[in-house]
């Protein structure tokens, strides 16, 4: 692994790093699949700021020097959740019935493209989940073949798919993967 530090952030106070990984973020998003513009920007800058007031908030950033190269979050999903009412295939309420206290949903995790393949996002990912308590880790990840690295990258940390999910109507459809951690 390069010579990269990473830093954790919790809370409300990780949405003052936002402008730190914001570059990165419309750079790593514009590539296919994701295909984002400003819209899809303004609408990511919206829901960050909203997701950093969750339980269990955690924000990673990965640096090379003072260059931001990669970046993860999450949240410990609410008893109250609406994660898992967008799977396609219906799920057993016994699988998607959250307490607060049970999953860690990953919301991002994006490597810039000079860094990928470093095991940078390896390194995001387990400080991501570095002293959480909780049962479970998911994550969406796009179908497309331009996500195959990503997928790959779950299935061999130990995710898998779940089903297929469409968490909005307009939203794409995503692969829906667990990782149990107990």
């Amino acid at each position: 692994m390069p010579e990269v530090s990473f830093a954790t952030h919790e809370g409300p106070g990780a949405a003052d790093r936002l402008d730190v990984f914001l570059a990165l973020y419309e750079e790593v998003y514009v590539e296919p699949p994701y295909c984002e513009g400003p819209r899809e920007v303004a609408e990511f800058i919206e829901r960050f700021l909203r997701q950093t007031g969750r339980p269990g908030f955690r924000l990673v950033l990965a640096r090379d020097g003072t260059v931001v190269v990669g970046f993860t979050f999450g949240y410990v999903l609410p008893a109250d959740t609406l994660w898992w009412n967008g799977l396609l295939e219906p799920m057993p309420a016994a699988f998607t019935k959250e307490t607060g206290e049970r999953t860690l949903a990953v919301i991002e995790l994006a490597v810039g493209k000079p860094w990928r393949r470093r095991g940078i996002a390896a390194g995001l990912h387990a400080r991501l989940l570095d002293g959480v308590r909780v049962e479970r880790a998911a994550l969406t990840v796009r179908p497309e073949p331009e996500a195959a690295a990503a997928r790959c990258a779950y299935a061999a940390w130990g995710y898998r798919k779940v089903g297929r999910s469409q968490p909005w109507s307009e939203a794409p459809v995503y692969d829906s993967m667990v990782l149990d951690l107990r």
